[in-house]
């Protein structure tokens, strides 16, 4: 499983890859810049749209649009043929050191999507899930780094990343109100391995989690905790992954140039770029809004 560099873009924060299954396009984000980006691997295009604040995270929607988590403006929607994002909601107009991180569709529809402190210092992050009748609900609170986001095959389990604590929490998922119960621990990342950053998973219940600084993405046992492989990448911060492809069996991952210095730049010049796996075994798909 040899990683193939797609684009060689140095992206600061490049983050949050979404396949949008009805289109065949791979989205992603380059945060801090407030950039949206759409690779089509048919052509090898890459179109941007520059949205003028910080976006964490996109979603595909089941109407054709994408589903957004901005900085100021909070959750919108936006035509991927042209057009101002439409607001939907804002869960923190009071928190404007905050910034969305992570976040994707649950497997029924739901926008989930966490925030955390821009500056990375307070535990003032919060998990939200935006229901497509428009109410909002808090899973979590008192996150320091919102991450990755995961599910089981059969949707009943989630899995979630806060950064700094170096775990994969899981939960029991409610399909019908999207509540989470009984938390505990199913992975844990050693520190010599790097940060956990974004995550997903595939169909034999087994997460691929970005390794921030640790210039790899792995796949792990959530049953056992075990660490089943590990695939490195010319890139120190590995920040996320999605599976695309008709056949959901490419793993599609983003980087990120943000903090190196310059002998990590040297040692990892393919820092910021979007990389495609080809992984051998099907995916998880991107699920979409509504």
């Amino acid at each position: 499983m040899q990683p193939e560099l797609l684009l060689d873009l140095h992206l600061q924060l490049g983050e949050g890859p979404a396949w949008d299954a009805a289109r065949g396009l791979l989205h992603f984000v380059d945060i801090h810049a407030g950039d949206l980006h759409t690779f089509d691997p048919r052509t090898g295009s890459d179109s941007i749209r520059e949205l003028g604040e910080p976006i964490g995270c996109a979603a595909p929607a089941r109407d054709g649009s994408l589903v957004l988590a901005l900085q100021r403006s909070g959750i919108t929607r936006l035509d991927p043929e042209g057009g101002a994002p439409t607001p939907l909601v804002h869960p923190e107009p009071g928190l404007p050191g905050n910034r969305f991180n992570d976040g994707k569709c649950d497997p029924f529809g739901r926008f989930l999507a966490g925030t955390m402190d821009d500056g990375e210092q307070d535990a003032s992050g919060s998990l939200y899930s935006l229901a497509p009748d428009g109410s909002v609900r808090t899973l979590l609170s008192g996150l320091r780094i919102s991450n990755g986001l995961a599910w089981s095959p059969d949707g009943h389990t989630f899995y979630f990343i806060d950064t700094p604590t170096r775990l994969v929490m899981a939960y029991d998922y409610d399909p019908a109100t999207g509540g989470i119960a009984r938390p505990r621990p199913v992975v844990r990342v050693p520190p010599e391995l790097g940060w956990p950053d974004g995550m997903t998973s595939d169909t034999e219940d087994c997460l691929w989690i970005a390794l921030w600084g640790g210039a790899a993405v792995t796949r792990w046992d959530p049953a056992s905790g075990r660490l089943l492989e590990t695939i490195r990448l010319p890139a120190l911060n590995v920040t996320s992954c999605a599976f695309g492809g008709a056949d959901l069996d490419e793993l599609y991952v983003t980087s990120a140039c943000k903090g190196m210095s310059e002998s990590q730049r040297r040692q990892y010049p393919r820092s910021g770029g979007l990389f495609r796996i080809r992984a051998g075994l099907r995916g998880m798909p991107t699920f979409a809004f509504g």
